[in-house]
């Protein structure tokens, strides 16, 4: 999801150089192949029932979902000169399928799980509680991008109409779980070591809120009423802007946390991947709204938080095959 998101942020972005959307096909095919690998990989483990039963783990069931939608995204925004028009839009509605399902099925069952099951110390809040909840989110904005593609009429209208109610599912959650964790980070001492990363996931889920309003306003039309497609560009925009104002205040408190702990030095751990999709959705929430207003501000934000992105994401990348080779590297060590 984070690489996804990394080259499917090319194509908001409101300025680019020549190469970049080429650079981005790489990337989004690279991200493709991780998905496959890392999807039959985690099936040969067979270790659901014990990341289930634990309180942590648990909600990252989240991020497979994303994954998938964030590829199929990509393959429509991207892959069509690679792959071609029918096949692209074609693996997109796979996997905007699997992940959704997977999606409300996570958004549904982690709760239960931390109501029933699992139980948690008062300080126990952190970013990771809202992995179960984002993907309705992100189904929604992935799925505004294929409505153009549906047939005129009600499958088009129940496609818009479901999208948007995932949107509220997703926004709704959102909004109580960042109480949540903002409560916990007032009330108790700051997170340390490899929570510091997950602060980040606030970010994401708000910058994909901001997102997923643009995207299913610019479906709107031919799917809904006149005076209804109206009402979405004017929810996209001023609601937009709103929450991106708290989406740079979250920012601001992640990135203060994140230079405290680096300075008190901040061990790799694979929470680092939390710094990449929600600064990757940050971008994408900052790009449409400079395509909607035309503002200078939003357009170089943008292209300053993708330049951020990039560097983020080779850094965690390297750091990543790094500690992948140490571990794999060990068991023969011990031969």
């Amino acid at each position: 999801m984070g690489t996804g998101i990394v080259a499917n942020a090319v194509v908001t972005l409101p300025r680019s150089i020549p190469g970049l959307r080429t650079a981005a096909t790489v990337v989004w095919a690279g991200a493709a192949l991780l998905l496959v690998v890392l999807a039959v990989g985690y099936v040969r483990q067979r270790a659901l029932r014990v990341h289930v039963a634990d309180p942590t783990q648990a909600q990252f069931f989240g991020a497979p979902a994303v994954a998938f939608l964030t590829v199929g995204a990509g393959a429509l925004q991207l892959g069509r000169p690679v792959i071609g028009e029918r096949a692209a839009l074609n693996v997109d509605l796979a996997l905007w399928s699997i992940g959704t399902v997977l999606g409300l099925a996570t958004a549904a069952t982690v709760p239960y799980l931390m109501v029933t099951r699992h139980r948690f110390a008062p300080d126990a809040a952190f970013g990771g509680w809202l992995m179960p909840v984002v993907p309705p989110l992100v189904s929604a904005t992935t799925g505004a991008l294929l409505v153009p593609h549906m047939p005129a009429g009600q499958l088009r209208l129940d496609l818009v109409l479901g999208c948007y109610a995932m949107f509220g599912l997703g926004l709704v959650a959102a909004l109580l779980v960042l109480a949540m964790v903002y409560s916990r980070l007032v009330h108790h001492d700051a997170p340390t070591g490899a929570m510091v990363p997950t602060v980040w996931i606030g970010l994401g889920a708000l910058g994909q809120i901001v997102t997923g309003l643009a995207a299913l306003a610019t479906a709107a039309p031919g799917a809904l009423p006149t005076p209804y497609v109206h009402g979405t560009a004017v929810l996209a925009l001023l609601a937009g802007v709103g929450v991106w104002g708290f989406a740079m205040l979250w920012l601001a408190l992640a990135t203060a946390l994140t230079v405290r702990e680096f300075r008190a030095g901040l061990p790799f751990a694979p929470t680092w991947w939390s710094f990449i999709f929600p600064l990757g959705a940050c971008v994408t929430g900052t790009a449409v709204l400079a395509s909607r207003t035309g503002s200078q501000v939003f357009v170089w934000t943008a292209v300053a938080l993708y330049v951020l992105l990039v560097a983020a994401w080779i850094v965690v990348a390297y750091r990543s095959l790094r500690h992948a080779a140490a571990h794999t590297g060990a068991p023969r060590g011990r031969v």
